[in-house]
């Protein structure tokens, strides 16, 4: 029997801390598969099958995503499907993410199994306690500093901005746009759970050692502020 809190299914626990995004239009050529193995061998804690070209079918997804699902499972890190509810049920994906232009969260929370993990993307403490009563169980935040990656991203929230959102909900909150290992540590001193990354992992010359940097400089500020020092 799921366990039910109120009359809200709960959602499994994952670990946010280094959750990469993948593109294979950023990824130098290698196939997704492989930048993600390379990602989790970094320290990439949840990895979220992100596909926005539009010559990619839904059946040549289904089987990438397929991949993707005993991969992460072998090594125990979540898998989330974006956008792609479908997708996500097919697979047996952890959860799936959707953005404002997507699917309503409420909709795709009574289609989802009870313990399936639903994301959505948020951008003002308003959407975000939209997105919590809709069912989200978690969010993502931003462009925090900025990003060319997403097109659709919008200016740069800023760390100000993050914290209010983070502040605005109970559930975890993930900073997305322009993270590096320079900054990794200021968006996780800002209240995120965690830092969701793109460029900085999937189009480094070295994934591994990218995804590396960016898990230790978010490991120690999440160490930092759980124990109430300063970064």
């Amino acid at each position: 029997m799921t366990a039910r809190k109120g009359n809200k299914p709960v959602q499994k626990k994952i670990d946010l801390s280094l959750y990469v995004i993948t593109d294979r239009l950023l990824s130098r050529g290698r196939p997704p598969m492989a930048v993600a193995a390379k990602a989790i061998a970094g320290g990439a804690t949840c990895i979220q099958l992100r596909e926005k070209d539009a010559a990619v079918t839904s059946r040549e997804l289904f089987a990438l995503a397929e991949k993707l699902r005993a991969l992460t499972r072998e090594k125990g890190v979540a898998l989330i499907i974006n956008d792609r509810l479908d997708i996500a049920l097919a697979v047996g994906a952890d959860g799936v993410h959707l953005g404002r232009d997507d699917l309503p969260l409420a909709v795709a929370r009574r289609l989802l199994p009870p313990g399936m993990i639903l994301g959505a993307s948020a951008g003002d403490p308003r959407q975000s306690r939209r997105a919590q009563a809709a069912g989200a169980a978690y969010l993502g935040t931003g462009a925090v500093f900025g990003t060319s990656t997403k097109p659709d991203a919008g200016a740069a929230i800023g760390l100000a901005a993050l914290n209010a959102v983070c502040r605005s909900v109970e559930i975890p909150v993930v900073g997305i746009g322009g993270i590096t290992a320079a900054n990794a540590g200021r968006v996780i001193a800002a209240g995120a759970a965690g830092a969701a990354v793109i460029s900085s992992v999937v189009g480094a010359a070295d994934v591994t050692a990218a995804a590396r940097e960016i898990a230790l400089q978010v490991k120690t500020a999440l160490a930092r502020r759980n124990t109430g020092g300063n970064i």
